[in-house]
């Protein structure tokens, strides 16, 4: 029977693929849209105003930014590490889409990549230029330098499909990315999967599933329950899988960003920990928004493992703030072995 051998949660974002100098570009933007704080909405100078008792002066300077920006590449290095120890024959990586092959013209909660293959490739200067700045700059962690084709589960794909219409699950179903045209932003394999496989995987991929969860937009985002339950499911299917094969299963995304919650995310981490379900399950919608919302893909894969014989504990936290309203991206890795 398969057997999960390895559990990693970890963020993805510009800031682990930029200099500490280049974390400050995506400021502008942080002036210009609002932000999403302890379950309310607030413009940036609203939150200037709240957090100014908080007082990240000394926290957004280059020197403490250059130093975060260390942990961070020391946090990828230690799982790309524990990735070569274990050496998992397949994976599953729990990730999000953000308007990259999902439009809102059709917008499912779930979705299971089913192909016999993914593919990626450079994106196109002319597409490259769409991109906001301080984006642009990390797109070389999520893309390959020539075009690459990539390995699908389809086994395990089916299992997931056929048990989700047994148990109440209404999947969608992927057999290759769309084709997005001339005028859209990306193409290829959406950024929560390729980070795995460029910077933990260290382009060296085994045969994996990846299962897109609609984390970012309204109206169909799952609560924390759903993703726990979906997690499960998927559990369920690894360990039912008559093959001799040692899986992998990530939870990429988050942690609280654009503006960063400390308290919410050592609270998350703690759950981790303690294999809190009630926790995790229980996480209010309007806290899971913008980028925190890619916390929906750490619960969805602490269903799949917490009733795994791994263990584990987190590897490093690091809130990497970049403004005096505390925007920024809060980093973090956790193994399980």
């Amino acid at each position: 029977m398969a057997e999960i051998v390895l559990g990693m949660w970890t963020t993805h974002g510009p800031i682990l693929n930029t200099t500490p100098d280049e974390w400050m570009l995506r400021v502008i933007n942080d002036k210009r849209i609002p932000h999403w704080f302890e379950g309310k909405q607030y413009s940036f100078e609203e939150l200037v105003e709240l957090r100014k008792h908080e007082d990240f002066t000394e926290q957004i300077t280059l020197e403490e930014r250059t130093l975060r920006h260390a942990r961070c590449q020391e946090g990828v290095a230690v799982l790309a590490a524990a990735w070569k120890a274990v050496k998992p024959d397949v994976a599953v990586i729990m990730g999000n889409d953000q308007r990259e092959v999902v439009l809102p013209s059709l917008q499912p909660m779930f979705t299971i990549y089913h192909g016999d293959t993914f593919w990626q490739k450079p994106l196109p200067e002319a597409r490259a230029e769409k991109l906001p700045v301080g984006i642009k700059e990390s797109e070389w962690a999520y893309r390959p330098e020539e075009d690459q084709v990539w390995p699908g589960l389809p086994a395990l794909a089916e299992r997931v499909l056929v048990k989700g219409q047994e148990s109440g699950f209404d999947f969608a179903a992927s057999s290759e990315w769309p084709e997005m045209g001339e005028g859209h932003h990306h193409i290829g394999t959406p950024h929560a999967f390729s980070w795995i496989i460029r910077r933990v995987m260290e382009d060296n991929p085994v045969p994996m599933l990846p299962v897109i969860t609609n984390t970012f937009f309204p109206p169909n985002q799952p609560t924390a329950k759903r993703c726990f339950e979906m997690g499960e499911l998927v559990g369920q299917c690894i360990k039912e899988w008559d093959n001799d094969l040692r899986v992998a299963v990530f939870g990429s995304g988050g942690m609280s960003h654009f503006t960063i919650n400390e308290n919410f995310d050592r609270d998350f981490m703690q759950a981790l920990d303690d294999r809190d379900r009630d926790f995790l399950t229980s996480i209010p919608q309007n806290i899971l928004m913008q980028g925190t919302s890619e916390m929906r893909n750490w619960v969805a894969a602490a269903g799949a493992v917490f009733d795994s014989g791994l263990k584990g504990s987190t590897v490093d936290y690091i809130p990497c703030y970049r403004s005096e309203a505390g925007t920024g991206t809060a980093q973090g890795f956790v193994v399980w072995q």
